[in-house]
């Protein structure tokens, strides 16, 4: 009995090294060596290798260069694609309910590292609307969106992240750091974040950030013509903290 305690234990601690290993090589499109992989995860290189093996057998890992170097292979990309679409798939009714009550276009989008990719739109009711197209890719520090993620990080981790100093898009961005801060101080507050013609002049915005199953950020934005937004603001911003909450309801109880 105490042998195959000790032998499940053996194989948990094989599948979290891996996992660490794989998490390493996230975003690391010009793979890394071993001794690299061994550093990052505070794991000795011959343990790595073995590992790596065996992943590079399941095609989790594949070869990047011909020197050594690893890359996250074609199995890990595909089964993380149908996680993404998967996700896309239960967030949509959501997204549509919440269009339908504000009659406005509701966004979702993902943060890749220091910028926002769209994912999935549906498009408002109203005959002056905004619209961007899927797969657009967008700032973090005048959208909706991004501040809505950033409101989620440390001073430190923001910094570093996306600078001091940040392109003006219009006359009203946030340019520094300082002001940054101030304003996601409110975010925070909120729950949801703001952008008022910081990215587009004409267009405003409210946004919220949540995480995916698998743990990744995402953003659900409703962008609104200038027009509307002041009157409308506050209730948008209500109804997208609702449907915020129901939808992470949602994958809680999928997850359960």
């Amino acid at each position: 009995m105490n042998r195959h305690v000790t032998n499940d234990k053996s194989q948990v601690q094989v599948i979290a090294r891996a996992a660490t290993i794989l998490r390493a090589l996230e975003d690391e499109n010009s793979g890394l060596s071993l001794g690299q992989i061994a550093q990052r995860v505070n794991l000795a290189r011959s343990t790595v290798q073995r590992i790596v093996s065996a992943l590079e057998t399941e095609k989790l890992v594949i070869a990047a260069t011909p020197n050594g170097r690893v890359r996250l292979g074609p199995t890990i990309l595909r089964l993380a694609a149908s996680v993404r679409s998967d996700f896309v798939s239960l967030a949509r009714p959501f997204l549509e309910r919440l269009s339908e009550e504000l009659h406005e276009t509701v966004d979702l989008s993902t943060v890749k590292k220091d910028h926002l990719v769209f994912i999935d739109q549906v498009i408002g009711s109203q005959r002056l609307r905004t619209v961007s197209a899927v797969g657009e890719t967008f700032p973090l520090h005048c959208t909706a969106n991004g501040k809505a993620y950033l409101a989620q990080l440390s001073e430190s981790a923001i910094e570093q992240l996306i600078g001091r100093t940040y392109e003006p898009r219009t006359p009203k961005t946030i340019k520094h750091f300082e002001a940054l801060t101030e304003d996601l101080k409110a975010a925070r507050r909120a729950g949801v974040a703001f952008d008022r013609e910081e990215h587009t002049l004409g267009v405003c915005a409210v946004g919220v950030a949540l995480h995916d199953p698998l743990g990744n950020a995402v953003a659900i934005s409703v962008p609104v013509p200038i027009q509307r937004f002041p009157d409308r603001q506050n209730m948008i911003a209500e109804r997208l903290l609702a449907t915020k909450h129901a939808l992470e309801s949602r994958m809680n109880s999928a997850a359960a």
